[in-house]
């Protein structure tokens, strides 16, 4: 069983829910709170005792490279203007691990964007996957929480998941629960956006994974699932066998926000979270 230092962050979307926003700026520099959503999502990783930070992307999104390189044209100007506790800020960023980037040269799918990355993960290597639309607001980081199952089923693959309402469940990836643990599921099989009278749970996958690497094997025959993509989901029955899939519905809170009702519900609970406003942004939404 690996130690997991590796996280691969698929961003290469095009962000068409936040039009006109997007046409210039990468979904993931939009702001949740004080800081872009790609920065959260990072954060999460480094929090969770990751390393190496992989993002596969496309060759329009160069402020996230920006983002987490050091400036120093901007900390010789805040030097000059004594604002010193800002420098820490800004540098907080290129602290957070190691940063490589891959472009994805075509969308083809969240499998084909994990397939991308494959070259940086080694033989025997388990490595996490963070999908940052999904924000999760916790006092214990989501991955961590997978990579803490990882450990108890000795290495197996761990799928994160959120129970929905039924009604819902053509939305999502959907487990079928092999054997119920303590506080984790064995899973037997998967099913992407099925009919509400097929689907065989109401728990769904959420964007966190903890995968071995030999989902690799079956991402490299580039098979097309459901809507003409590669899809992660269906690689992910390919680790069902030894050292087995499992999954945990982590304790947290998801906003979506690869949407605006989301988005502004992120942005709203972490307001509330922050020492600095809470309080006065609490008045705010009494008046409201």
């Amino acid at each position: 069983m690996s130690s997991i230092t590796k996280a691969i962050f698929p961003i290469a979307g095009l962000g068409t829910r936040f039009l006109p926003a997007t046409k210039s700026i990468p979904k993931e520099m939009l702001i949740i709170l004080d800081k872009p959503i790609i920065e959260w999502a990072v954060i999460e990783a480094a929090l969770s005792g990751i390393k190496e930070m992989i993002f596969v992307t496309s060759s329009r999104k160069n402020s996230i490279i920006e983002h987490f390189d050091k400036s120093e044209i901007l900390e010789n100007a805040l030097k000059r203007k004594n604002k010193n506790e800002k420098i820490d800020v800004i540098r907080s960023q290129t602290t957070l691990g190691s940063f490589t980037f891959i472009i994805q040269d075509e969308p083809k799918g969240l499998g084909h964007a994990v397939w991308c990355a494959r070259k940086l993960i080694g033989k025997k290597e388990d490595f996490a996957v963070i999908l940052p639309d999904d924000i999760i607001l916790s006092k214990i980081p989501a991955i961590k929480q997978l990579i803490n199952i990882h450990s108890q089923t000795r290495g197996g693959s761990v799928i994160g998941l959120e129970k929905v309402k039924k009604k819902d469940v053509s939305k999502y990836g959907v487990i079928k629960i092999k054997k119920k643990m303590s506080n984790f599921y064995s899973i037997s099989n998967l099913v992407e956006k099925p009919k509400i009278k097929d689907a065989p749970s109401n728990l769904t996958i959420v964007g966190r994974y903890i995968l071995n690497q030999k989902i690799f094997e079956y991402l490299s025959s580039q098979k097309r699932g459901f809507g003409g993509e590669i899809q992660l989901t269906d690689s992910l029955l390919n680790l069902v066998g030894s050292p087995g899939l499992f999954g945990v519905e982590f304790d947290g809170n998801r906003y979506d926000c690869g949407n605006k009702l989301g988005f502004v519900e992120a942005n709203l609970n972490f307001g509330l979270n922050d020492t600095e406003i809470k309080s006065k942004l609490r008045s705010m939404l009494r008046k409201l």
